[in-house]
């Protein structure tokens, strides 16, 4: 209990400290303005997402090797945050795409694979909670949640593969040299690690809400 709460506290006090430096420390971008500033919050989100379906796998591959019960809690409770998440990174996009393009949406490859991305935990989330209980149900999600993360690289590719209006990666293999530097870079590291913080506090308190739930299901079944 005391983990948790420190994982809280952290995240609340970095995510604070992410608003200052964003809208009071770093310079404003000179050609898009204010609405750069989405950029600090957009780019973190979809990072953590990436790395929500990246649990979701490993979660996955763990259940179908050692018939883990625990490592199918740990996707299944993964795979909502990863969802929640990759909704923030589409509505941040938005946000930033309609005074930047003129358009709250546009089929650009990065965007339409993000959608794409979406659209698969979403249906692996509505196949958890509409298939048979017990192990099918797991075994299905499973399958689902490994194939749907090969999408994942191609959302981080999609900007180098294609002619894409998104801008270009500024973390990881593709990141253009020098994208980042000074404050605009320290800014982004603590918003990355304020989101991946929340995302860690998110994920130990609903994966022990879904180990009592099978708790409650287990009780539920055999009374029946």
């Amino acid at each position: 209990m005391t983990g948790r709460f420190g994982l809280l506290g952290i995240s609340s006090a970095l995510m604070m400290l992410t608003l200052w430096m964003v809208f009071l420390w770093t310079p404003t971008d000179q050609v898009l303005g204010i609405s750069q500033k989405i950029f600090y919050f957009h780019v973190p989100v979809a990072l953590v997402g990436f790395l929500a379906f990246g649990v979701v796998l490993i979660g996955s591959v763990g259940y179908l090797w050692k018939k883990s019960e625990r490592m199918d809690f740990l996707a299944y409770a993964s795979a909502e945050i990863g969802v929640l998440f990759t909704s923030l990174m589409l509505i941040t996009g938005m946000l930033w795409a309609k005074p930047v393009w003129g358009v709250w949406w546009t089929w650009s490859p990065q965007l339409t694979t993000s959608l794409i991305l979406w659209f698969i935990y979403t249906a692996y989330l509505m196949l958890r909670a509409y298939s048979p209980h017990g192990g099918q149900g797991a075994r299905y999600g499973a399958v689902l949640g490994i194939i749907g993360f090969l999408d994942v690289p191609v959302v981080y590719m999609a900007a180098k593969w294609w002619r894409d209006v998104h801008p270009q990666a500024v973390m990881g293999p593709l990141a253009n040299e020098g994208a980042l530097e000074g404050k605009m870079l320290i800014a982004f590291l603590i918003g990355l690690l304020a989101f991946t913080t929340l995302f860690l506090y998110l994920l130990v308190e609903r994966y022990s809400l879904r180990c009592q739930e099978s708790i409650i299901e287990r009780l539920r079944y055999a009374h029946d």
